[in-house]
């Protein structure tokens, strides 16, 4: 009998960009319906880490790509949740998908900031929700991010992380040294290769994946964690205990 083959736990850019292109063609997934259950699972693992907090407004930041269509998602999810997010969005595309996702978010009275300094969200914030950059991030840090990331790099707060941390190569990790350093990591679909470089120690690392179909995952013999009961997410643990 031959023997098993290693489950896939980290994915490159490439299996990260074709996993996402079949689920939108093979699978017949929308970008909204990923990014909603994206943001839902998102939303989930800030509610199961933060929930002792929601006396407290906490801060989502979103950049101009699929990741922070993820966050307005989960911003929406957050205040349904009982939370007060309050949403830091500094280059808002003119697509019409993005724009209807802050439109949910405004009818439901979530306010949006202009800008923030270190001593503000330490003042003002339980946690910060980053959804600048996913794993298409490459190069240099450009404005109006620069300035973000260097006031989250130095504020106190905990930072829950979609996907990858700002920053990071989605290979490489904080190569620079001037990416996000997150208290919490929500993967989505699997984790990217830059996980490996996040550090355990005092940190939690957590996957929302349940939506990849079956078929997908046995074709690139993704490992995936055991999810329970009716929960959006799972923990991700170093030893092998896919499903």
């Amino acid at each position: 009998m031959a023997a098993r083959q290693p489950f896939l736990r980290y994915l490159n850019q490439l299996q990260a960009q074709r996993i996402d292109e079949e689920l939108m063609s093979t699978h017949a997934f929308s970008i909204d319906q990923l990014m909603e259950l994206a943001g839902l699972s998102v939303a989930s693992v800030v509610e199961h880490t933060y929930q002792h907090q929601r006396s407290k407004p906490l801060l989502v930041v979103a950049g101009p790509g699929n990741n922070g269509g993820d966050a307005l998602v989960a911003a929406r999810h957050l205040k349904h949740f009982g939370f007060a997010p309050e949403v830091l969005y500094p280059k808002a595309p003119a697509n019409p998908l993005y724009q209807r996702l802050v439109t949910q978010c405004k009818d439901l009275d979530i306010p949006f900031v202009a800008d923030i300094s270190s001593a503000v969200v330490d003042a003002r914030y339980c946690m910060v929700l980053d959804g600048i950059f996913g794993f298409s991030f490459k190069g240099d840090i450009r404005a109006p991010f620069d300035a973000v990331i260097a006031a989250l790099r130095a504020t106190s707060t905990p930072i829950v992380s979609i996907d990858i941390p700002s920053g990071w190569d989605v290979e490489l990790g904080n190569v620079s040294g001037q990416g996000l350093e997150p208290t919490v990591l929500v993967s989505l679909t699997a984790p990217k290769l830059c996980a490996q470089f996040f550090q355990k120690t005092g940190r939690a690392h957590y996957v929302g994946g349940r939506f990849v179909p079956r078929a997908l995952a046995q074709k690139y013999n993704l490992a995936t964690p055991k999810y329970v009961g009716s929960l959006q997410f799972a923990q991700w643990v170093d030893e092998d205990t896919s499903q």
